[in-house]
């Protein structure tokens, strides 16, 4: 949905940090970018990776110990 929404919105270029190893569409399990779609968006990866991914565990963990209690 995301990779469409980019697409029809004619976004020239996509940013991110944290790559979902489990259901990434950006270049982790598949890359939509690569398609013959009727518009090409460039993406950079990667950026920050170790800080955006840490931050996403632990925004996680604590919605889940939030839901615990």
């Amino acid at each position: 949905m995301c990779t469409g929404a980019i697409i029809n919105a004619r976004i020239k270029r996509v940013f991110f940090g944290a790559y979902d190893l489990k259901s990434g569409s950006c270049g982790s399990v598949t890359n939509l970018f690569d398609f013959p779609y009727n518009h090409k968006s460039g993406v950079t990866g990667g950026l920050f990776e170790e800080e955006c991914s840490a931050l996403l565990s632990s925004f996680f963990r604590d919605l889940r110990h939030k839901n615990d209690s």
